[in-house]
């Protein structure tokens, strides 16, 4: 919620669990947290005071992605990344034990290419370019220990084509569930 509807913070909390209750579900408190997204820009401005039973954090992982106060990923992608070495590690024992070149090019697109793409639609507006220039860097150096095929799109181009084939299934199929947000044609 915006900053200027702060104080109902404790009505949105009451709200939601009584619609949680009403559709035969619980609003579990002690697995709920809040969350204070800031901007560099402002940097005064007062903390409300905490919420009963609701822990407030500084990162958020939703649906698999970090994502910090500061509107920042660098958590998630320094978390990919390293979850990124320990594949390309397997990747290389298996490539030892006699591994076809081709069989590990698929296991590192399959594995390594999609944990880095992994909703990047979402998250990549918020990468900074140090953060994109590593991701890109993962899949380079995949091309140069020839784990990658050399004809890989880089990681913007694939979340280009991401966005566009999303783009493409939101404009041509009248059941998604964004297709209604589109304007008339």
């Amino acid at each position: 919620m915006p900053a200027s509807n702060v104080d109902t913070r404790s009505c949105e909390v009451n709200n939601v669990e009584a619609w949680a209750k009403a559709n035969n579900l619980t609003l579990n408190r002690s697995k709920s947290v809040e969350i204070i997204f800031t901007t560099k820009r402002k940097r005064q401005f007062t903390v409300p005071p905490l919420l009963p039973s609701i822990t407030r954090v500084t990162t958020l992982k939703m649906l698999g992605v970090t994502i910090s106060d500061k509107l920042s990923v660098s958590d998630h992608i320094q978390n990919i990344i390293s979850s990124c070495a320990q594949s390309v590690h397997a990747i290389r024992t298996l490539r030892a034990h006699g591994m076809s070149q081709e069989v590990i090019q698929t296991v590192f697109r399959c594995v390594v290419v999609a944990k880095l793409m992994y909703a990047a639609n979402a998250w990549w507006g918020f990468a900074t370019a140090t953060d994109r220039q590593r991701v890109e860097a993962v899949i380079r150096r995949g091309v140069r220990s020839g784990l990658c095929h050399p004809d890989i799109l880089t990681a913007v181009e694939l979340i280009e084509d991401m966005d566009d084939d999303l783009f493409q299934r939101i404009l041509w199929d009248k059941n998604h569930t964004l297709h209604a947000m589109l304007p008339d044609r």
